[in-house]
């Protein structure tokens, strides 16, 4: 029998509610495991129907919604059980693709979060409902990532994620190359973003022609109140590539300290 499609995906604006994440947490967000650890409490919507994981079919009823202790709040599709099975129908799929890399955008943008470990990822709350005791796993999560990664012309994500490769290794393709998607930077922001907002910055603040290290950039007072402020060095160096590439900055220096002059 055919899953009738999106449906799923359509569920009614839920009411609010507030969900413990799990205990399990990625170490490179440290808001949630903070998180993990407070007592929080739930207020739910009145609900007739449940519908199991088997089925697509539209709730009948408003579901509830989940907001962490850093004051994320997910989605409606969240707390609706198929959202957490990958759908082989196509267009189902496509929609319910669409709807994770909006997540994992929204939830990276929320917590900072610039490279995200999915074997990490996968025991938190991005991945994992505790209350409906559903989650993605890390194939899954693979298969999600793996499509954002594409362009649209691609059939893909409009790449909004880039598999990290790991250190030493090389382009070989095969098994290895399967086993190394396991990070991925998250382009909540892609590199040309990044790029015109440092460019507007530098316009703004009068920063053309002086010489700043990366760490000024990334730490410094003077960038504090800036989006790209504790950016992840390496989306920094992409995104600074992107201005040297039109003529609009100059990097330099070693690994250790490197600068950068704007034009």
């Amino acid at each position: 029998m055919t899953s009738s499609p999106n449906s799923f995906l359509s569920a009614p604006t839920p009411a609010g509610s507030v969900l413990t994440p799990a205990n399990t947490t990625s170490s490179r967000d440290p808001s949630i495991r903070t998180a993990a650890t407070n007592t929080i409490s739930t207020n739910t919507s009145t609900s007739t129907s449940n519908p199991t994981a088997g089925t697509t079919a539209e709730p009948s009823t408003t579901k509830k919604q989940t907001t962490t202790p850093t004051g994320f709040t997910f989605p409606g599709a969240y707390n609706w059980p198929p959202f957490f099975t990958l759908q082989p129908n196509a267009s189902t799929r496509l929609s319910q693709l669409r709807k994770w890399s909006s997540l994992i955008q929204a939830w990276c943008r929320h917590h900072r979060i610039f490279r995200l470990s999915l074997v990490d990822a996968v025991e938190t709350p991005l991945f994992h409902n505790t209350e409906l005791r559903k989650r993605i796993g890390l194939s899954d999560a693979r298969t999600i990532v793996d499509w954002m990664t594409k362009s649209e012309e691609e059939g893909g994500g409009g790449r909004r994620a880039e598999w990290v490769p790991p250190k030493g290794s090389g382009d070989s393709g095969g098994a290895g190359a399967i086993d190394a998607k396991t990070v991925a930077w998250i382009w909540w922001r892609r590199p040309e973003e990044w790029a015109m907002l440092i460019a507007d910055w530098v316009e703004e603040t009068g920063q053309k022609n002086t010489v700043l290290t990366l760490y000024e950039l990334m730490h410094g007072e003077a960038t504090a109140s800036q989006e790209f402020h504790g950016m992840d060095p390496d989306v920094l160096l992409k995104s600074l590539n992107v201005l040297v590439k039109r003529g609009k900055a100059q990097v330099f220096g070693n690994e250790d300290q490197q600068g950068v002059k704007f034009y």
